[in-house]
């Protein structure tokens, strides 16, 4: 294999890969951050690639794989789902995934099944969470509701995106405004679904399945 012409041919996990199988039930999700992460690495809008977005200010890590459902975008109807947000972040939908086993490589692609979410605010600009199981995990692919997870699971979470960008001694910037099953995060993925389109009109090549 070309290595040149290997690096030159691998998809844009934003705009190259496709949304998911059956959504909004079933999704893939790019992961760019494992709960083994000290760093957030974010993917580049440009390249496609991960970068460091900025070492975690704190010792704490994400409760669950973390990263983004490509050809979504959180812009107009995503924010219109969320009555205090003034608008949305700009960026794709981002998803957490629970996995029974341990997963602690990023810059990969999971087929997961949504079951709710988190309505965030991060500084007055809608930032929902979707989160999802891994689809055939032993424990957990039988979920489909978020109900049917450890409350504690979901506590976790909610902690975590309420302080992951506190500094000491100053206000946090994000709160989490209500937590939704999986009615609600349904009609948020189609909203992201839709903004994409609404932004990115033009047909692009053809994206790539799962792995």
């Amino acid at each position: 294999m070309d290595p040149i012409r290997y690096h030159i041919n691998r998809p844009h996990p934003w705009h190259g890969l496709h949304c998911g199988d059956e959504p909004p039930r079933i999704l893939q999700a790019f992961i760019e951050i494992t709960p083994f992460d000290l760093v957030k690495y974010e993917v580049d809008k440009e390249s496609g690639y991960l970068h460091v977005d900025r070492p975690q200010r704190t010792s704490a890590t994400p409760p669950m794989l973390y990263g983004f459902v490509p050809r979504t975008l959180c812009a107009d109807r995503v924010a219109a789902l969320s009555p205090h947000a003034k608008k949305a972040d700009g960026d794709p939908l981002d998803i957490c995934v629970l996995s029974e086993r341990p997963i602690n490589k990023s810059d990969i692609v999971l087929d997961v099944r949504v079951v709710g979410g988190l309505q965030m605010l991060d500084a007055g600009e809608a930032d929902d969470k979707i989160i999802a199981v891994l689809v055939g995990d032993p424990v957990w692919d039988g979920a489909r509701e978020l109900s049917e997870l450890p409350p504690l699971i979901i506590e976790r979470l909610q902690h975590y995106f309420s302080t992951y960008k506190q500094r000491i001694g100053e206000p946090s910037t994000s709160s989490i405004r209500d937590v939704y099953g999986y009615a609600r995060a349904a009609k948020v993925v189609e909203a992201a679904m839709a903004d994409y389109v609404a932004v990115y009109p033009d047909p692009l090549p053809k994206p790539l399945g799962g792995v």
